[in-house]
């Protein structure tokens, strides 16, 4: 065989080998690792605790996992240190928007505050750790041939990012695990488990999902939207990544959704405690959801 050939065959079989490789490690693997995180960079314990001071598990029964800070700030560093490009990329600025962002998203998703909340609305971000009530659904599609939802499990909003929908679970434990069933067959671990549930928050921050790019991505300026985007108003800044979490609902309307305007508010609050400009394209209002 012609040397050429040969060198061919080489780099085609350790392109596979790489990639199957890569499939292979579980982010849950990472944890032994100890990478560094820039959450530490920006956030101490006091601050977590002025910030979330109603995070679910502090002052009142955790009936679900008996964990008396469910939310803790050494959790979301143990998380943090999974995603070494979380928060390490782009500018100062860059890093505390992210941040801002990410906050905002998870605190609005979490919320247990109302307008005359002892504190403030915004003191009450982290409050809850499943669905409640009526919105406890199944979340379950059956479309979704490549992460069938299993009989009688249901796969409802858990964690900081209220990860919901069994695709979701599936793919989150393709990345965690290494296989999509140990989320499919047990969603709860995502309400009983603090690292791995903070994880998922992370896990769906940072990894895009065709055709939306990453929060992460949107927040460092590594998303540059293309013609049809600008066309549908999808423009880089904080609006742009509750279009990714929840743009079929709360985004292109024209005018803003109660609960987007307190997820624009959180970000403002965040952004002032972090002496951080605010950016451009906060809201989403007028960006049509990715995908149209």
């Amino acid at each position: 065989m012609p040397l050429r050939k040969k060198i061919a065959y080489l780099i085609i079989f350790l392109g596979f080998f790489n990639s199957s490789y890569a499939q292979t490690i579980a982010l849950k693997d990472s944890l032994q690792n100890n990478h560094s995180t820039n959450f530490t960079k920006y956030l101490n314990k006091k601050m977590w605790n002025q910030l979330f001071p109603h995070r679910y598990g502090i002052g009142m029964m955790d009936t679900i996992t008996n964990n008396p800070d469910f939310y803790s700030f050494e959790a979301f560093v143990t998380a943090t240190k999974i995603f070494p490009s979380f928060l390490s990329e782009g500018s100062v600025t860059m890093q505390k928007r992210e941040l801002c962002a990410f906050l905002a998203n998870i605190a609005q998703e979490t919320s247990g505050g109302w307008n005359e909340a002892p504190g403030g609305y915004f003191k009450w971000g982290l409050y809850f750790l499943t669905e409640t009530g009526k919105r406890k659904k199944m979340y379950a599609d059956t479309s979704k041939k490549n992460y069938p939802p299993v009989a009688g499990k249901f796969y409802y909003g858990r964690g900081p990012k209220q990860l919901s929908w069994n695709y979701n679970y599936g793919q989150f434990s393709e990345a965690w695990y290494g296989n999509k069933d140990s989320l499919l067959q047990n969603p709860d671990i995502l309400s009983t488990n603090p690292v791995v549930s903070i994880a998922s928050a992370l896990w769906f921050w940072m990894t895009p999902q065709y055709p939306k790019p990453s929060c992460h991505d949107i927040m460092v300026g590594n998303w540059k939207p293309t013609a049809n985007d600008i066309k549908k108003g999808r423009l880089p800044g904080f609006g742009a990544t509750l279009n990714v979490i929840n743009g079929g609902v709360e985004c292109g309307s024209g005018t803003a959704m109660e609960s987007s305007a307190y997820r624009y508010k959180y970000y403002l609050f965040f952004c002032n405690y972090f002496h951080v400009s605010p950016g451009s394209n906060i809201e989403c209002s007028n960006q049509k959801p990715f995908g149209q």
